[in-house]
């Protein structure tokens, strides 16, 4: 086990919610809210204050129910553009102090000074309170920062003391800081990890260490080996560094979607085609822009009455990115699957997997159909080009026009995509 780097992990504390505050100074010291639009049905909380946060309100909670706890409390919509800027802002002042700054969300980053920490001339301790003191006079909000050896256990020290915290961890600490602690705190041990890992016996970290790994491996397969090998501290994933061609870190992208909510119930075919078409265009048009094409695509959609979500999907007969293929398969999916006069959905999303790069041979078609091909991809090519320079609604589609309630949705503007690339 290398214990031999120097790795950090800042995390904005209560990012949008900070950011908000750190805007409009008369929001600073109030319990706030960053909800989504409840006319449109995305009434959740998505992030609170750490004033509101000490009322009881939580994230994913809905707005009414954040209302019910804080009456108080001032619900803001959230401004993705603002917290993208003070994302980039974060980004750039953490350049200054290494290269390697691989984001992990709009609001945190690891950042590997191992190289950088003899041209700093400090002990890394100070530049992390450097870096969290430069954080809140510059950008107005406040970071916890972790340091350590690994990127697990530095990701571990800046969520164990918030707001503004700074914890560091040491092969010589690790036991007595990280081990007591619940085995729920360790990146990637989700709920349903957690489970499995109790009805083992397991409930801390420690515990999780000090396991037979023969033992967690058969109840967890691989997944399991890897979250032990976290407990233990050996970890050797690198930092990789944020291309902004891409906005993304050098990673295998194993799958693209795109999902809305409706501020409708869709309850036809019509339109539920229609809004399949959004959404299957957008993850076309990223398909062509990574250079990769799909041989699987998918469709999810949201019960309007349950709440409870489904999926389907198939597999191409020919790995393609070509809109109508995409879009027309999973319009079929959804019909075909759901029967939307008797169930309408609220939310659906469209996802293409099993990706190769785009210029991987592909068997071609006897019988005619590559000419048609080879039009749509022209097409598609003619359309890219129009929306990259003049915008995505410079090319539309009558059937949105003809229908307001579609007229106004920019799938491919409003899909949020966070550099988020641990499994690199």
């Amino acid at each position: 086990m290398d214990t031999s780097r120097t790795i950090l992990h800042s995390d904005m504390n209560a990012f949008y919610a900070s950011v908000e505050q750190a805007e409009h100074p008369q929001l600073r010291g109030l319990p706030v809210i960053v909800g989504g639009d409840e006319e449109a049905r995305h009434g959740i909380v998505l992030t609170a204050s750490y004033e509101a946060k000490r009322r009881g309100v939580k994230t994913a909670m809905t707005l009414w129910q954040a209302r019910r706890v804080c009456p108080e409390a001032v619900v803001v919509p959230p401004d993705f553009q603002l917290y993208h800027r003070y994302s980039h802002m974060a980004r750039t002042l953490y350049n200054q102090y290494t290269d390697l700054v691989e984001p992990f969300g709009p609001d945190e980053a690891w950042l590997d000074i191992t190289g950088s920490r003899h041209l700093l001339g400090r002990d890394p301790v100070l530049v992390a309170q450097e870096i969290s003191e430069r954080v809140r006079t510059e950008l107005g909000v406040t970071v916890s920062v972790g340091v350590s050896w690994n990127k697990i256990f530095a990701k571990f020290g800046s969520d164990y003391r918030k707001p503004d915290g700074l914890t560091v961890i040491t092969p010589q600490n690790a036991e007595d800081i990280v081990w007591p602690q619940p085995v729920s705190d360790l990146l990637y041990v989700g709920p349903a990890t957690t489970r499995k890992l109790n009805y083992l016996g397991i409930r801390t970290i420690g515990q999780l260490a000090r396991a037979d790994p023969a033992t967690i491996r058969r109840r967890l397969g691989k997944m399991g080996t890897m979250v032990q090998r976290f407990a233990q501290g050996r970890d050797d994933s690198p930092v990789r560094p944020l291309d902004e061609a891409i906005c993304d870190v050098d990673r295998e992208v194993k799958s693209v979607g795109n999902a809305n909510t409706l501020p409708f119930d869709i309850a036809d075919d019509r339109t539920a085609r229609q809004v399949v078409w959004l959404m299957g265009e957008s993850v076309a048009q990223r398909l062509r822009s990574l250079g990769l094409m799909c041989k699987t695509v998918g469709v999810f959609a949201r019960d309007a009455r349950t709440l409870f979500g489904r999926s389907a999907q198939m597999r191409l007969e020919r790995p393609s990115n070509i809109t109508s293929e995409i879009c027309d398969t999973a319009a079929e999916l959804l019909c075909r699957g759901w029967d939307l006069r008797h169930e309408p959905v609220r939310a659906i999303g469209v996802r293409a997997s099993n990706l190769l790069p785009a210029e991987v041979p592909v068997q071609l078609d006897i019988f005619g159909v590559e000419e048609e091909r080879l039009r749509a991809r022209q097409l598609d090519g003619t359309i890219d080009a129009l929306r990259s320079r003049f915008g995505n609604h410079a090319v539309r589609h009558l059937s949105e026009l003809a229908d307001e309630r579609l007229a106004g949705m920019d799938p491919e503007r409003d899909n949020t995509t966070h550099p988020v690339s641990y499994f690199a």
